[in-house]
């Protein structure tokens, strides 16, 4: 991947868990290494294709100082997360901050905090067999659209089924989404869970009844035993439901574990 850097921007701003460091401000240093594709603006030398990084310098500027916070920590969080959330073509982001007169007793050159952070693709299967189902399912979307860090690309069409493991009950109405997303697994699944809980699903029998269900299907190729979050999913493969709507937006993503594309599990 092509790289583009910004090394040892000095910033004056007021961050730091002591009051004096927020009344009598410090120095900082920040640096960022951009990962994305420049292959067009270099051929063609339209900047538009590229980043306009004397626009982003200031731009980073701006949201390092326009408020102080206790940590450093937070403080990269903030920068890596606008870079994401406002440059789609940077794909990943590295970014280092360097404390210089970080105020420990004791000399050093300076304390420092990096974070590295990446997009990822990822598949949400969802059903519904409780009320409005189709509300229920286009809810779920809309939420997941509100989520920072996250970018929902494709929907599928909505398929009705047969229900499955508990076939005493309302069929179901079923989806498929991809998006795409700086959030790890974990933070995924947490965002999931809570909007299901706000959606007002309630687990009370396995495989019974919900109003909505959402569940990671694949996240790039990783695979995770994770109890939390298990990738891919250990029932994908097994299910129409989850097939059928995902081979609608994704017939050519890969089974990291099966070694088979989405449509060759659906046939077989």
């Amino acid at each position: 991947m092509d790289k583009i850097y910004l090394k040892d921007i000095e910033i004056f701003a007021n961050h730091g868990v002591f009051q004096e460091e927020k009344t009598l401000g410090q120095k900082f240093i920040l640096s960022l290494e951009l990962s994305l594709d420049i292959k067009e603006a270099a051929t063609t030398c339209d900047l538009t294709k590229s980043v306009h990084y004397g626009e982003l310098c200031h731009q980073v500027i701006q949201v390092f100082q326009e408020e102080s916070l206790d940590l450093i920590e937070s403080v990269v969080n903030k920068v890596t997360n606008f870079i994401l959330d406002n440059y789609s073509m940077v794909n990943g982001v590295k970014v280092l901050l360097k404390k210089p007169w970080a105020p420990i007793g004791r000399h050093l050159d300076y304390a420092a905090v990096e974070i590295n952070r990446e997009r990822h693709i990822a598949y949400i299967s969802m059903g519904s067999n409780m009320g409005n189902k189709e509300e229920n399912l286009n809810n779920a979307v809309k939420k997941l659209e509100e989520i920072n860090g996250v970018k929902v690309s494709k929907v599928s069409s909505f398929i009705t089924t047969e229900p499955w493991g508990n076939e005493n009950q309302d069929e179901f109405l079923n989806g498929a989404l991809k998006i795409e997303t700086y959030l790890t697994p974990k933070e995924l699944m947490t965002e999931l869970l809570r909007i299901e809980s706000e959606l007002g699903r309630v687990r009370e029998i396995k495989w019974g009844p919900r109003v909505i269900d959402l569940d990671i299907i694949l996240f790039d190729d990783i695979v995770s035993n994770d109890e939390f979050v298990i990738i891919p999913h250990p029932l994908m493969h097994l299910r129409d439901f989850v097939l059928t709507p995902l081979n609608e937006i994704a017939p050519y993503a890969l089974h990291p574990l099966k070694n088979k594309r989405i449509f060759e599990l659906l046939e077989s």
